[in-house]
């Protein structure tokens, strides 16, 4: 799967161009649960998209092509996988896994590293398409070029995720209920979820 992002990163990477009303919603979803000021990391920052709207100056990625892109836009890049984080414990205040966890091998080897390297009370906020949702059974059945290999996983499943990993508090913003190339404005993001294909999870460090 990373041979294929590899490979078409710059595809990837023009999809938030074509769709920027999904991305700006996903964002302002996003946005709902992120602390105001703080070290941040994403993992699996891709092509520095999200972090670079929202203010998260470091990310790791298996990718190299899509890090080089991350690197342009600002990003302080580290060629790394979430299941090894490359940095010492208690570094960030908060960590941001957007669409990554359905790409994951381990997600709660991830979800472990994260929490080694979160300050106390830190927070991680974790962004999925819901299989549930129409949106989820939509790629699921599509299986498309960068989909067709994911574990999609469903809100439930996350939320327990946190659990064994060791985190508590857990919150949930919703957004996209449209297809996003049916959409031509930035949708309001609303606490829960059943109703959202982009579902934004967000957890304490107990």
């Amino acid at each position: 799967m990373n041979d294929t992002f590899d490979k078409h990163y710059k595809r990837y990477d023009a999809w938030y161009d074509k769709h920027k009303f999904a991305f700006l919603s996903e964002l302002a979803a996003i946005k709902k649960v992120m602390p105001r000021d703080g070290k941040g990391l994403e993992i699996g920052v891709g092509t520095g998209r999200f972090a670079s709207r929202l203010g998260i100056n470091c990310g790791v990625d298996p990718s190299e092509n899509m890090l080089k892109i991350a690197k342009k836009r600002g990003i302080d890049v580290h060629h790394a996988r979430g299941e090894r984080l490359p940095f010492d414990s208690s570094t960030f205040d908060y960590i941001a896994i957007i669409i990554t966890l359905c790409f994951v091998k381990d997600p709660i080897k991830v979800l472990i590293e994260a929490k080694r390297v979160l300050k106390k009370r830190g927070v991680v906020i974790i962004g999925i398409i819901d299989k549930d949702s129409f949106l989820g059974r939509f790629y699921q059945d599509k299986k498309s070029l960068f989909y067709g290999q994911a574990h999609f996983f469903g809100v439930e499943e996350v939320t327990n995720l946190f659990k064994m990993s060791g985190f508590g508090r857990v919150s949930y913003y919703q957004t996209l209920y449209k297809f996003p190339d049916r959409m031509n404005a930035v949708e309001k993001s609303k606490k829960g979820f059943g109703r959202g294909g982009f579902v934004v999870i967000s957890a304490k460090k107990k």
